[in-house]
């Protein structure tokens, strides 16, 4: 049997600016209040459970804060000049640049900063985590970024078929 558990809110949020690329354009910079929605599937443990809430949330806020109050830089963009001197990064798109302290830049690789790619970063971030721990009964991750009320991208990423937890007998 699947289970699934959800998680959102209170901690799960972070401050970032960005900008996004469209048909070679680049938006003006802006930022948003992001709120994280995550949706986790699998198999109970030993324990009854797919993850405990608790755990499940520190994971999610230690990945919210890598990107808390950061330019979040699509680092693998087909349409930006990108470059990193020293302390900082210096980023051209036709007649715009920006230099960023490299501190304030959560540089990450994907292709676009949309609410969709940033779902998908987080669902393998979250993923590799809960490998890490030895989770082998998730079967998928599933991640809501939301921009604004009302406005959010998803990803779902499948694992492996999940194993069932070892029954005490």
């Amino acid at each position: 049997m699947t289970y699934r558990i959800r998680l959102e809110r209170n901690t799960l949020r972070f401050a970032a600016a960005h900008f996004t690329t469209s048909g070679g354009e680049c938006e003006p910079l802006h930022g948003h209040n992001y709120d994280v929605t995550v949706e986790i599937t699998g198999t109970l443990t030993a324990d009854s459970w797919v993850i405990d809430f608790s755990d499940a949330k520190k994971l999610i806020a230690a990945i919210c804060k890598e990107v808390d109050h950061k330019f979040i830089l699509q680092a693998v963009s087909p349409v930006l000049g990108i470059s990193r001197s020293g302390d900082s990064y210096e980023l051209t798109h036709s007649d715009k640049r920006y230099v960023i302290p490299a501190s304030d830049v959560a540089a990450l690789p994907i292709d676009n900063s949309t609410a969709e790619r940033l779902a998908e970063w987080f669902a393998a971030r979250i993923s590799a985590e809960l490998a890490a721990r030895g989770a082998a009964n998730v079967g998928s991750i599933s991640v809501g970024i939301e921009e604004a009320p009302g406005q959010a991208g998803w990803y779902t990423l499948a694992l492996s078929r999940p194993k069932a937890a070892p029954t005490e007998g």
